[in-house]
C-alpha cells in the first residue's frame, strides 16, 4: 500500500500505454494520448483567460530563470474537474493531497532553466512552502498542444529530451526510495523555437493541501 500523496510504479503501469523510461535514478513514465484534443482546448483557453507572468520560490538573481506565463486554474470549471476525475483514475492519489492545478504557456523564447520541482531544504522559502502540506512528492505535468520547433522538456542526469505532443502526459516521483529529495529529477522546459507550448502542471505533497 502506497503513502497518502504518493502513487506508485504498479499503479501507474496498469494504465495501458504506459511506458517507465529505462533510467535507474529517477521514476519517470510517460502516457501518450492521456487528454484528448478537446480537452486539451479547454484548459488552454482557460490559461490564456487567466495567465500571468511565472515566478519561483527561491529567487536566485537570474530575472531570465523562468520566462513562462502561469495560471492557477479554478476547480470549479467542468474542464478542471474532468482532468482531476482523469488525474485519481491514474494514479489513485487522494486529492485532498493534490496542489490547485496549474497551466503555463510559453511563447517564443520562453523557458524554464534546469530545475527541481521539491523544495530545497534549507532554501529561504522552504519552510513557507512546507509548513501546511510537507515536500511535494509526484508531478504530473501534461502537453496541450503540438509546438512547431522547442519546447522539449530535458531531463539532466539521464540527458534525455521529451518533446512536446497535445495530450501527452509525463509523470515523476520527486522522492528516492528513502523519501529524501531527488536531485536526479533536474529538468528544463527549453525554449520555444517557433510557435506557442501549453503545458498544465499537477503537484502533490506528503500532507492534505491547505
Amino acid at each position: 500500500m502506497v503513502a497518502p500523496g504518493e502513487s506508485s510504479r504498479e499503479i501507474l503501469l496498469e494504465r495501458s500505454g504506459m511506458q517507465r523510461a529505462p533510467f535507474p535514478k529517477l521514476e519517470l513514465f510517460q502516457l501518450r494520448g492521456f487528454l484528448s484534443p478537446g480537452l486539451s482546448t479547454r484548459l488552454i483557453e482557460l490559461i490564456d483567460a487567466g495567465r500571468r507572468p511565472s515566478t519561483i520560490a527561491d529567487p536566485n538573481g537570474d530575472v531570465y530563470f523562468r520566462t513562462s506565463e502561469t495560471c492557477d486554474l479554478d476547480a470549479a470549471e467542468p474542464a478542471v474537474m474532468e482532468l482531476e476525475t482523469l488525474l485519481f483514475d491514474l494514479n489513485r492519489i487522494d486529492p485532498a493531497y493534490g496542489e490547485p492545478v496549474q497551466g503555463q504557456r510559453y511563447a517564443i523564447g520562453q523557458e524554464f532553466k534546469a530545475h527541481t520541482d521539491y523544495f530545497e531544504p534549507g532554501g529561504a522559502d522552504f519552510e513557507r512552502y512546507c509548513s501546511v502540506a510537507g515536500q511535494r512528492t509526484w508531478t504530473f505535468m501534461i502537453y496541450l498542444n503540438d509546438v512547431e520547433a522547442g519546447g522539449g522538456t530535458r531531463f539532466g542526469v539521464p540527458k534525455k529530451i521529451i518533446q512536446p505532443e497535445i495530450g501527452k502526459l509525463l509523470a515523476w516521483n520527486n522522492r528516492r526510495p528513502d523519501g529524501s529529495p531527488n536531485p536526479s529529477t533536474l529538468h528544463h522546459g527549453m525554449k520555444v523555437r517557433k510557435g506557442v507550448k501549453y503545458v498544465i502542471t499537477k503537484w502533490y505533497r506528503e500532507k492534505p493541501w491547505g
